[in-house]
């Protein structure tokens, strides 16, 4: 599933393709995503200008003057760019041609992803308004997650994986940042102190900003002939290594399940 390096990797990877181009033509192949394409999404992108792309969260924002596309990628969802003479795939569900000659596809075998349009300000959208803070900018600091976390029983890992909490944290994150602070994932968030936080703020940054960065040399793969996302592999500490033994102190990994999602921690280094 794309995470938040891999959808920022994303944002770079287009952008440069997208970003001043006209939208000559858009075809929508399937408008049965997690939600519906909306019908009028022809009439209001094509002839217009694609002015920016950003991201908020995991939802890539394609600004134009009217508004602006909401882009989720979903469990499996990517974008690439190609020629218009590259084979379509089956599950291409949207193709964007472009006024530089290429085109942008929407690629989603498990359709969990979404393709959406809003005329009023972005962050008023319901999908975004309630969203918690970004984890690199600097209002995600330690005294925040202290602050929020106060009085609240729920796991450590579950608490900075909830969007409401910071956006941008999913599994794989979770698993490492907190390896690296040494917090077991079931300690309960209200008692995580303040030394705690400043660790466990200051491992998601690190291992999202590490993340970023690998993932943006990977850039070339978003502009190939078999359409492959620029998705990278990742060194990882914890995550899918349970049964392993520990990198620092060598005593086998432990896996549990939290909110049905698999978390690995080592008992001696995690506490």
């Amino acid at each position: 599933m794309p995470e938040l390096p891999e959808v920022e990797t994303t944002v770079r990877g287009v952008a440069p393709h997208v970003s001043g181009q006209v939208v000559t033509a858009l075809e929508v192949r399937n408008p049965s995503l997690r939600w519906p394409v909306p019908d009028d999404l022809v009439d209001l992108v094509v002839g217009q200008t694609i002015r920016a792309v950003s991201r908020r969260a995991k939802y890539l924002l394609f600004a134009f003057d009217a508004g602006h596309m909401l882009i989720h990628l979903g469990m499996s969802g990517s974008l690439r760019m190609v020629a218009p003479s590259t084979p379509q795939k089956t599950h291409d569900h949207l193709v964007f041609s472009l006024g530089n000659g290429m085109q942008m596809r929407y690629h989603d075998p498990r359709r969990f992803g979404c393709v959406l349009w809003t005329s009023a300000a972005v962050d008023e959208h319901d999908l975004i308004a309630h969203l918690g803070p970004e984890p690199l900018s600097d209002d995600f600091d330690a005294a925040y997650l202290y602050k929020l976390s106060r009085g609240r029983k729920v796991a450590s890992k579950l608490f900075i994986m909830d969007s409401k909490v910071v956006v941008g944290v999913g599994n794989i994150y979770a698993n490492e940042a907190l390896f690296a602070a040494g917090i077991n994932p079931n300690k309960a968030a209200g008692k995580l102190t303040k030394p705690a936080c400043e660790r466990v703020v200051a491992e998601i940054k690190k291992v999202l900003a590490a993340a970023i960065q690998q993932g943006g040399t990977t850039l070339r793969d978003f502009v190939n002939s078999d359409g492959q996302p620029g998705y990278f592999k990742q060194t990882l500490a914890v995550y899918g290594r349970g049964g392993q033994p520990c990198v620092s102190c060598g005593e086998v990994l432990k896996e549990i399940r939290l909110g049905q999602r698999s978390t690995v921690f080592c008992r001696h280094c995690q506490r």
